[in-house]
């Protein structure tokens, strides 16, 4: 009973100080999603112009979270959860678009966003089951995930000599 309380307290504690969560659905890579954690449990909003897609991530279905440390980036807890979607304008999808609202950042229609989120996009809640799954050996690691971005090109060989004239004539 103790060490499924501490368990736990080590779920939320984690979750709610990281900004980022690694989340991977029952098929398919797992995912960096910014979130919040409310009432027990952390809630997403995606899937809809301008916000983080949520693949996979299906109502009534399982995730797995993986939380890294905000400090370290360092992996400090992966848990399974149940996923929920909560409907616009139901008391639960109100409390979590609050909570949701203040921590996003960049939002392109201000104070309109919460209807824009109720047209046009999912929340969705991750609730713990209560099983933790143990820190693996190795590393992990695995190809990004297919996007039509493109990595940058070489610095133009001018540039370096146009930077330095201008901190010269500065000094």
């Amino acid at each position: 009973m103790t060490s499924e309380l501490l368990g736990q307290a080590l779920v939320e504690e984690a979750t709610k100080k990281s900004g980022l969560v690694w989340v991977q659905g029952p098929d398919g890579p797992a995912r960096a999603l910014w979130h919040v954690w409310h009432e027990g449990a952390a809630c997403l909003v995606g899937d809809g112009p301008g916000e983080q897609p949520l693949p996979g991530l299906a109502d009534g279905g399982e995730a797995r979270v993986t939380v890294r440390s905000k400090d370290k980036g360092g992996r400090l807890v992966s848990w399974t959860a149940r996923i929920t979607r909560l409907r616009p304008g139901t008391e639960a999808w109100e409390a979590a678009v609050a909570e949701l609202k203040g921590k996003r950042l960049n939002a392109p229609d201000g104070e309109a966003m919460t209807e824009r989120w109720a047209r046009e996009c999912r929340v969705l809640r991750l609730e713990p089951t209560g099983a933790r799954e143990p820190l693996p050996d190795g590393s992990l690691a695995e190809a990004p995930v297919p996007t039509p971005a493109t990595t940058r090109r070489p610095v133009p060989a001018g540039l370096p000599r146009l930077l330095l004239k201008k901190k010269r004539k500065r000094g």
